[in-house]
């Protein structure tokens, strides 16, 4: 696309802000609530799209520069009259620690991203643009970016205008440019840097940085070089588009991502039993719904209603809806419920898009739109044969009706599953692909969102004023799914072949302990928790070896999390779990597989304490794999000075 003049070589992606709230309207396009699986996304994510190759670390040649945004504690759009251009979120150090900084943490450190997002919002009173201690001092100091820091498109112009930061535009230049930020997505920085020059708010050194830093990442992807024909990726072009390699990927990506919620000994459907299937719902010809949002153009599309019927004798379509927002009296569904009650089996496809959850739009109501519940309940109860709800949305839904009814023996969430998420649907329903898709988020009941009102930014919970704390991580009240939850169509079972039950943390001679009263074991012994600044991280891992027996009669993908729970003394706020590692694995029918893992002490089984300082807690840490759960003590010895 570059080379034929149809795109540039710098994409401001990935979103990696944690989804915090079910309602966040942008959650679709993140990897979900968990920091450990968003971390691992954003260092992966951003190696896919940079591939670097030559030169060290840093400085190496780029293919493309990926962009992790929005920095930081970014995640209201539009709720309750609130938007993100006016918003200021409240977060305690201990928050942005060991949830809303780590993703970011990942893409810069582990991934070596080119380039960070500053976003909207304040943070504790100060623009995250004009924020010098996250920018100059957490993202290129402590972290180490090799690159450029850049504002969300205006972002400067914001703060000046809505925030009302500063008391002038010379201000809102000095302010951010002082702060850190490299590139300005939009011309404030372009119309008043000169008159903040001449007022002597920044000088030409300030300007020299950024800069450098902005074209350094040019002269890495090869912009200054000679003609792109000779470089190492100047044979690409139009034929590399939509091959059929990359459209089988793309199929492949959107089976990988279907999550089977439920399973009433029905799914797989037989092509032979089931002959005559009625496709009812208003995703059941999706196109464009299919691909989110911040999509480019698909090669083709693959509806729900052709992909099943490559699998049916024969279909019989209602959409049930004139669209998804279902409202009014108008609605078609006596034609729907028709249409069950002639087939063999009813697979209803409904959900949301993008009018209902955009950016821009966060939702109001965790239901399903307008009469989409009474639409499901009417046609199950009507259908001569099994009924699969299959949804479309990016964020959680309460289905509790669906799942509690008897008459729907199936349901799959597909998220927006891409140009070829109708095959991928028709894929698993009949059998043709095995589900093993896991909940990235919690799917909370619609009574949830009276107790957390979207502008506040706590993800632990505080029982005094009836706040139930955030995520899987943190809440621990009723769900409708729980994070991680995904059924297959075999069964697997875990068994422990390997994982210490003791292991040592040593501390750094700098940091002896005073044994003025006791001797330096038994002080040590009495420590409930080390910081990791003073211990020895260094391969400091716990190995953790699990088999994997496929006790079912169909081959299956399985993904081995692994989650950690702190000692209760161990304080400071903890998690109630976090998950610490995980692993897919392909197990054949009957076979067995070996999954080994390691648990990184200093950064798994560490708690942030309410200074946002991480420290180890000593003593007896459990982690849980499915049904086991094995305990590992910490203990302490003091090398020596």
């Amino acid at each position: 696309m570059y080379n034929g003049g149809q795109a540039g070589l710098t994409f401001w992606s990935p979103n990696v802000n944690i989804f915090r709230d079910p309602r966040w309207g942008r959650g679709q396009e993140t990897p979900g609530e968990d920091p450990a699986v968003a971390g691992r996304y954003a260092a992966a994510y951003v190696r896919g799209l940079q591939q670097p190759y030559g030169g060290r670390t840093g400085h190496s040649r780029l293919k493309l520069a990926a962009c992790c945004k929005h920095f930081t504690a970014y995640d209201l759009d539009n709720w309750s009259g609130t938007d993100r251009f006016h918003f200021n979120a409240v977060v305690s150090r201990q928050d942005l620690e060991d949830t809303f900084n780590v993703p970011f943490r990942a893409c810069v450190v582990d991934g070596r991203a080119a380039s960070v997002m500053c976003s909207y919002n304040q943070v504790n009173g100060v623009p995250t643009c004009a924020d010098g201690d996250f920018l100059r001092g957490t993202i290129r100091g402590r972290w180490g970016l090799a690159g450029y820091i850049v504002s969300d498109c205006d972002s400067v112009d914001v703060f000046y205008s809505d925030q009302h930061y500063t008391r002038t535009r010379e201000d809102a230049v000095a302010a951010t440019l002082r702060a850190g930020l490299d590139l300005d997505c939009g011309p404030f920085l372009a119309q008043y840097t000169e008159s903040a020059v001449a007022q002597r708010k920044i000088t030409d050194a300030d300007i020299d940085a950024a800069v450098t830093n902005t074209v350094t990442v040019q002269m890495r992807l090869g912009m200054y070089d000679s003609d792109p024909a000779g470089q190492p990726f100047g044979h690409l072009g139009p034929q590399h588009v939509c091959t059929p390699a990359h459209q089988e990927l793309a199929l492949e990506a959107a089976r990988q991502s279907i999550v089977l919620l439920k399973n009433d000994r029905v799914l797989p459907l037989a092509p032979a039993t089931h002959r005559a299937v009625a496709v009812v719902g208003p995703h059941s010809e999706a196109t464009v719904a299919m691909i989110g949002n911040y999509a480019g153009k698909p090669c083709k599309y693959t509806t729900p209603l052709q992909g099943i019927a490559r699998y049916a004798a024969q279909t019989v379509h209602q959409t049930g809806c004139t669209d998804v927002a279902c409202k009014g009296s108008n609605q078609p569904i006596a034609a729907a419920v028709d249409a069950a009650r002639r087939a063999d089996a009813t697979i209803i496809v409904a959900g949301l898009d993008q009018k209902i959850e955009a950016e821009g739009l966060d939702r109001a109501s965790l239901l399903l739109p307008g009469r989409q519940a009474e639409l499901i309940s009417s046609v199950a109860k009507a259908s001569k044969g099994p009924v699969i709800l299959v949804l479309m949305s990016g964020g959680p839904i309460d289905i509790g009706f669906a799942q509690n009814d008897r008459k729907i023996a199936g349901i799959l969430w597909a998220g927006y599953p891409g140009q070829a998420g109708g095959q991928a649907i028709a894929d698993v329903i009949f059998g043709h692909h095995n589900p093993g898709g896991k909940l990235p988020v919690t799917w909370y009941p619609q009574d949830y969102l009276q107790k957390v009102p979207m502008t506040n930014m706590a993800m632990r919970a505080n029982p005094a004023k009836g706040y139930p704390g955030r995520t899987y991580r943190f809440y621990t009240g009723p769900t409708i799914h729980p994070f991680g939850h995904g059924l297959s169509y075999t069964s697997f079972t875990h068994s422990l072949a390997h994982a210490p039950a003791q292991l040592t943390v040593r501390l750094s001679g700098h940091h002896a302990v005073s044994s003025t009263s006791l001797n330096t074991t038994a002080r040590l012994a009495k420590r409930s928790a080390v910081r990791v600044a003073h211990a020895r991280c260094e391969e400091l891992s716990i190995p953790v070896h699990v088999d994997i027996k496929n006790v079912g009669d169909r081959d299956g993908a399985h993904t081995v999390l692994v989650y950690a729970a702190p000692p209760p003394e161990g304080g400071h706020g903890a998690p109630v779990r976090q998950l610490v590692a995980f692993e897919k694995v392909h197990v054949a029918a009957g076979g067995t597989a070996r999954v080994e893992m390691g648990i990184d002490v200093c950064d798994g089984l560490s708690v942030a304490d309410r200074n946002g300082v991480r420290r180890i807690p000593v003593g007896e840490h459990s982690l849980m794999i499915g049904e086991l759960t094995h305990t590992v003590t910490l203990g302490l010895e003091q090398l020596g000075v």
